[in-house]
């Protein structure tokens, strides 16, 4: 059976429009997935990234412009400068290795409820009453906002040395169980096509 880890910030807004196509791209090719919730700003910093406010204007301005573009193609509501970010994705990161260790819910879904908070919602993934109403809306206990904190952490952080190892620089970042990699929402289709022909 194939198998695909996912590295992904609950901070990212390419992981809130990548929406749940890859779950269906697993789906379609019985494929598991395995999330890896990360601190993207140490990844950047260990990766040579810039944290998006610094960089150079010509970044940001095309990042303003991209975007919106990706969202409309995809028929997405997304606020470019939303209310809460950035903010501390790693209590949501947290509630999330904890979800995903209990089981019983969808994964997929709760990814995306975390980024449709941030950027369609005006939401703060930083408070627990968000995080909890994310859990239940993806069929997960919403107490899992309280418990695992200290193995969540230490998932957290194990999470970002085996992408740094791994060759992982951005999020969304697919790794097939073949080794190959796929860097962000707009290469899923890439995914796709290479479990078709690895399959």
């Amino acid at each position: 059976m194939a198998h695909i880890d996912l590295y992904f910030s609950t901070l990212s807004p390419y992981v809130y429009l990548a929406g749940t196509r890859a779950e269906a791209v697993a789906a379609k090719h019985g494929a598991t997935i395995a999330y890896k919730p990360l601190d993207i700003m140490a990844l950047f910093a260990r990766t040579g990234g810039t944290a998006p406010k610094d960089r150079h204007p010509s970044r940001i301005e095309y990042r303003a412009e991209e975007l919106p573009r990706q969202a409309r193609k995809l028929g997405m509501p997304l606020n470019l400068k939303p209310a809460h970010w950035p903010t501390n994705g790693a209590p949501a990161s947290y509630a999330f290795i904890a979800a995903q260790a209990a089981g019983g819910g969808d994964l997929g879904v709760l990814m995306h409820a975390i980024g449709r908070a941030t950027w369609a919602e005006e939401k703060d993934i930083a408070e627990d009453d968000v995080i909890k109403a994310c859990l239940t809306e993806a069929g997960f206990d919403p107490g899992l906002a309280d418990s695992g904190l200290l193995a969540g952490a230490e998932t957290y952080a194990a999470n970002l040395e085996e992408a740094v190892v791994r060759g992982v620089f951005g999020t969304p970042f697919y790794i097939t169980d073949d080794g190959a990699r796929f860097w962000g929402q707009d290469r899923i289709e890439d995914l796709d096509t290479h479990l078709s022909e690895a399959g």
